[in-house]
């Protein structure tokens, strides 16, 4: 039985970001933190790095919910845990607002960024979280060992976080495939009896929900490295703390084509379009260097006109379709 009480840190993490994402908005333009919205013909300035709200708004809710174990259920059970999952995230958020304060176009350097994201991953290895033993299709449960924590985690981390990061630049993508794939894994985890990681996981996505408000289309305000790397490696904590791996890199399996099509460009090449006097958009290259341009290459054998949003909604689409197949083959395992 779901204490109803626990709906209390999941309502404080939309209401927080909902609230201050307006003050954000005016504080960053004011402070000139702004990035040029790529995918309309006059490229207005947008506030950015509004994902410091979201990671403000969802660690609060998270220390909520460890205040109502403490004080109000008696229990310490999972603390470790969720201590090294918040840590986790606020080091590899770190990484974020430095990109987003020196521009995506300088940043760090990609081994910088590797190195730093790499020490996220070490709160979970240090407490060896999840478990070792992964069931893998047609091969069963397999023990990795000493391996998991020294090399599978930090792998996931790293690799979720960063690759996370490619599918991104329009209106409300970026926390949109968010809340979609961190809900699915909040179902899974609830349904294989990890119910903390379904509440944890829930408090992220009604934080996002809050910020995908003002982050749709037309956005005022920008995620920013600072969420989206977190997003990511949320993702493969989750995976991680709710023995779900395996379900968790095939529902990132857009992630997977993305960073496929972005190296036939050696990852050069952008996700944005070329973009008409209405808005509408075109393919930028001849060929396809993302799943952003091959949602614009399908769509335009169906309508006369893309734009944005409907570039937005396709790449949902096809997450929430890759989803429900991944959740009918492993239906078994969810009963």
């Amino acid at each position: 039985m779901v204490e109803p009480l626990l709906i209390i840190p999941i309502i404080t993490a939309f209401l927080i970001t909902f609230f201050a994402i307006p003050a954000w908005i005016k504080r960053a333009k004011k402070a000139g933190l702004e990035g040029k919205d790529m995918n309309k013909h006059e490229k207005p300035d947008v506030a950015e790095a509004g994902g410091v709200v979201v990671m403000l708004g969802f660690v609060i809710a998270v220390c909520v919910y460890i205040a109502m174990k403490t004080f109000y259920f008696k229990t310490s059970e999972n603390l470790a845990e969720i201590f090294a999952l918040i840590s986790s995230l606020i080091i590899i958020s770190f990484i974020g607002i430095i990109d987003d304060i020196l521009g995506w176009k300088i940043g760090l350097s990609k081994r910088v960024r590797l190195f730093i994201v790499l020490f996220g991953a070490v709160p979970l290895m240090v407490i060896n979280a999840g478990n070792s033993s992964i069931n893998i299709p047609f091969l069963g449960a397999l023990n990795f060992g000493w391996i998991y924590p020294l090399v599978i985690i930090p792998l996931g981390i790293v690799g979720a976080s960063t690759t996370f990061n490619f599918l991104a630049g329009y209106n409300g993508l970026e926390a949109g495939q968010g809340i979609i794939i961190i809900s699915a894994l909040s179902f899974v985890a609830y349904f294989t009896g990890t119910t903390w990681v379904a509440l944890i996981g829930l408090c992220m996505v009604f934080s996002l929900l809050a910020f995908w408000i003002f982050n749709k289309y037309p956005a005022r305000v920008f995620p920013g490295d600072v969420i989206t790397y977190p997003i990511g490696a949320m993702i493969a904590i989750m995976a991680i703390l709710g023995n779900m791996e395996i379900i968790a890199i095939l529902f990132f399996i857009p992630y997977i084509l993305e960073v496929i099509l972005k190296s036939r460009g050696k990852l050069k090449k952008e996700s944005f379009a070329r973009v008409n006097k209405d808005n509408s958009l075109e393919m930028p290259y001849n060929k396809i260097y993302g799943m952003e341009h091959l949602a614009i290459f399908i769509l335009k054998k169906f309508k006369k006109e893309v734009y944005e949003k409907d570039v937005v909604y396709f790449i949902y689409g096809l997450q929430i379709i890759v989803i429900l197949l991944v959740l009918l083959i492993f239906k078994n395992s969810l009963v």
